[in-house]
């Protein structure tokens, strides 16, 4: 066999040292600089910018926008302070919805207040319904038992129903407006009664089984 050439390259010495190929692998593991990671304070600025921007906007629809009511912008209409102005209700329109409203009023003095002759009493042109205001709200309140007599006549029905909270539960406004139509309708020209009235009489009474005449005529 022939000697090996001595101008085999494999034979050859490497040109990097183990130490150096060693040194260039750990380079990249090392601490790099920092870099910080990219951070630019441009785009969060531009983001809390317009994050104010829209909550400035909400704020100020909210506050100028007139909750996108059409009528906002009409020059026709009366300025108003403290939000929207609302219509106040006609108390006597208003109680004449109630009084005919059904198994209410109506029902035993008929639509015209004339009631029922014998039965049921007349509310057109009674001292009841004109006197004094505490004894009709009373009646309302509590009910009325027993014979009542209207312009000389005597009635004698079935005991009339109390319309607050131990019968129909209606509220202070709704009793003040029915008795302010009653006493404002058929020719009554009686002065209107306030829920004010109404509120002043539950507390002053309180719980009670419905009213006599005798009663009721010791209230002035």
């Amino acid at each position: 066999m022939s000697a090996p050439s001595s101008q085999d390259p494999r034979s050859e010495p490497a040109s990097v040292s183990d130490e150096q190929l060693l040194a260039a692998h750990e380079k990249p593991l090392g601490r790099q600089p920092d870099d910080k990671a990219n951070y630019r304070l441009q785009p969060l600025g531009i983001l809390f910018f317009l994050s104010g921007l829209i909550l400035f906007s909400a704020t100020y629809l909210n506050r100028y926008a007139g909750h996108f009511d059409p009528t906002i912008y009409d020059e026709g209409q009366k300025p108003t302070k403290g939000g929207a102005a609302v219509a106040k209700a006609d108390p006597v329109a208003q109680g004449k919805r109630l009084f005919n409203s059904a198994g209410a009023c109506y029902t035993c003095h008929q639509p015209a207040g004339l009631g029922v002759p014998g039965v049921y009493p007349p509310l057109a042109g009674s001292e009841w319904v004109q006197g004094p205001q505490e004894r009709v709200v009373r009646i309302l309140l509590y009910g009325l038992n027993g014979t009542v007599s209207v312009k000389g006549n005597a009635f004698n029905a079935a005991p009339m129903p109390a319309f607050g909270s131990s019968g129909f539960n209606w509220s202070d406004e709704k009793i003040a407006e029915v008795l302010t139509y009653v006493r404002q309708e058929w020719g009554n020209k009686s002065p209107a009664i306030t829920a004010d009235v109404v509120a002043a009489v539950r507390t002053k009474v309180g719980d009670h089984k419905a009213w006599t005449q005798d009663e009721l005529l010791q209230v002035h």
